[in-house]
């Protein structure tokens, strides 16, 4: 059975840009001045970007000034009540795939949380050990006072501890 797709108004965006529960962002038709004349602007789904850390992003302007967001969370604010805190509570892809941004593939979760994957082969059994592949060891960082602190290199998971 197909999904049926719905757009909510994304917050301070309302009456330019919507946001589906299936992930996709689209501007609304609207008017806009053009020197001495208003033209008219048709809806269009608006094409998203690959940012450097392989999230799908989109550019959306408003009073001549453009901002980018994650796609992942627009649809997250608007379809599951997210509000964006820093790095206390973050938007999580259940399948991991960060290209697929349907509703029901994203969560809220704890920072610690989403750091602690053990489903990766490059994660470790604790939180905050992951393997860093340049350097062939194992690496420790922790979040600390809003920061991310880098705690060292070592040849086992354990060796930090």
């Amino acid at each position: 059975m197909e999904e049926i797709e719905i757009f909510k108004d994304i917050l301070g965006y309302e009456g330019l840009y919507q946001v589906s529960n299936l992930g996709r962002v689209k501007s609304l038709e609207r008017k806009v001045r053009k020197e001495n004349s208003f033209k008219t602007v048709k809806e269009k789904i608006l094409t998203p970007v690959i940012n450097n850390g392989g999230y799908l992003r989109v550019t959306l302007w408003k009073q001549g000034k453009q901002k980018d967001f994650k796609v992942h969370q627009l649809v997250a604010m608007a379809f599951l009540g997210h509000k964006p805190n820093g790095h206390k509570l973050v938007v999580n892809h259940k399948d991991f795939n960060r290209k697929n941004n349907n509703a029901i593939n994203l969560e809220i979760i704890t920072q610690r949380k989403n750091t602690n994957k053990k489903h990766l082969k490059s994660a470790s059994q604790y939180t905050g050990v992951s393997w860093h592949k340049s350097s062939k060891k194992w690496r420790a960082r922790i979040w600390y006072n809003g920061r991310l602190e880098h705690l060292g290199y070592f040849d086992n998971e354990l060796e930090g501890f």
